[in-house]
């Protein structure tokens, strides 16, 4: 690739304008705020979630975005949604699922939804998108790009989460490999969040911690350093940078978000 890059920073940095890019699991969430991050960075972005009315709502509230209803887990819904877009630059693997319990407590069925969603789905994904992102290498401007949304649970073991820890294990695995692949055509990175205060972790907190929510999440901000939960918005700001110019010269990486969890 030319060096069409070496500028670095400056006043437009981070731009992403004329690109397009798609979030799956767009609707809420680290999702939500990627979303709209990339748009205000100038990005074209399609919402993809299950939950097509609330991909809709947002798409019409962001700058320039569209809805597409993608269920990750089905082959013929993700084929449906590759067949609907000409272009794409940008792809942002975040729609995850979670589950509690060590593996005396994760039923087989538990264990394969997680990996269906997690680990699988963006298997099928990516695949589907991949002619599209390859294409963009053709121009010779800039490589395609794929910032996959791992976890701090795929890098160390954290109680209680035995399927979920396995899932983000998968993801991790899978960034690696194709960051090897396709080292010439393709960026592939993976962001790795400690916990972020998110509509994910407020069902958490409803299903699994009723009677003892703000304990739990006293708890939660405590097994980070920083003492707190991080923001969806810092996700999202961490995309927007893999997704930039500036970050060209990286790829394979897992980016650890964790305000100092996987440090301590």
């Amino acid at each position: 690739m030319p060096d069409a890059h070496s500028s670095s920073l400056h006043a437009d940095a981070f731009r992403l304008d004329g690109r397009h890019a798609l979030v799956t699991g767009g609707a809420s969430g680290i999702g939500e705020a990627t979303v709209k991050e990339l748009a205000r960075a100038g990005a074209f972005v399609w919402v993809a979630d299950i939950n097509f009315g609330a991909a809709e709502a947002l798409a019409r509230s962001a700058a320039a975005a569209g809805a597409i209803r993608l269920d990750v887990t089905n082959h013929e819904s993700v084929s449906a949604a590759a067949r609907q877009i000409e272009k794409l630059d940008i792809l942002v693997n975040n729609a995850g699922v979670g589950h509690v319990g060590n593996i005396e407590a994760t039923e087989p069925a538990d264990f394969d939804r997680l990996f269906s969603v997690n680990a699988r789905g963006m298997y099928l994904v990516t695949r589907a998108f991949l002619p599209l992102l390859l294409r963009v290498a053709e121009t010779g401007e800039r490589e395609g790009v794929i910032v996959n949304i791992g976890s701090v649970a795929g890098l160390v073991g954290v109680k209680q989460r035995f399927a979920y820890c396995a899932s983000k294990g998968a993801v991790h695995g899978m960034t690696l490999q194709l960051a090897v692949d396709y080292p010439k055509t393709l960026r592939v990175n993976a962001i790795c969040p400690g916990t972020v205060q998110t509509p994910f972790v407020e069902g958490y907190l409803e299903k699994f911690h009723k009677d003892t929510k703000e304990q739990t999440r006293a708890e939660l901000r405590a097994r980070q350093p920083m003492g707190r939960l991080g923001q969806p918005e810092e996700i999202a700001s961490m995309v927007r940078y893999l997704a930039s110019d500036e970050a060209a010269f990286i790829t394979g990486s897992l980016m650890t978000i964790d305000g100092g969890m996987t440090a301590a």
